[in-house]
C-alpha cells in the first residue's frame, strides 16, 4: 500500500511562488506516474499536472501551463509542484496522486491519493 503526504501549502500573495512536495512511502515512487489535482471551495476537483514514471512526459492544465512545473526525485520518493506567478484563482486544496502507468488527467484513474494541502492566494 502506498501512502502519500503533501506539504508546502500556505497563504501567499498574488505573484508569489510556492513549491509543493509529495512524499511517497510504502512503495518505490519510480513504479508510478504522478499527478497533482486541486479542488476549490464549491467546485469540482480538477487536473493540474502529471508526470510519467521516468519524468520524460508531463501534462499540464491550460490554466497553469507556463506557471507551474511538475517534477520528481525518485531517489527521494518525492514529487514536486513548483507554482510561480500565483493568482487568487489558484486558491484550492492541492492533492497528490499516483498511478502505475501513463500520465492521465482524470482523478478517477489514480488509485493512490494524498490528503491534500491548502494553498491560499490573496489579491
Amino acid at each position: 500500500q502506498v501512502q502519500l503526504v503533501e506539504s508546502g501549502g500556505g497563504l501567499v500573495q498574488a505573484g508569489d511562488s510556492l513549491r509543493l512536495s509529495c512524499v511517497a512511502s510504502g512503495r518505490t515512487l519510480s513504479s508510478y506516474a504522478a499527478g497533482w489535482f486541486r479542488q476549490a471551495p464549491g467546485k469540482e476537483r480538477e487536473f493540474v499536472a502529471a508526470i510519467s514514471r521516468g519524468g520524460g512526459t508531463t501534462n499540464y492544465a491550460d490554466s497553469v501551463k507556463g506557471r507551474f512545473t511538475i517534477s520528481r526525485d525518485n531517489a527521494a520518493n518525492t514529487v514536486y509542484l513548483q507554482m510561480n506567478s500565483l493568482k487568487p484563482e489558484d486558491t484550492a486544496v492541492y492533492y497528490c496522486a499516483l498511478v502505475p502507468f501513463g500520465a492521465p488527467m482524470a482523478w478517477k484513474d489514480y488509485p493512490y491519493r494524498g490528503q491534500g494541502t491548502q494553498v491560499t492566494v490573496s489579491s
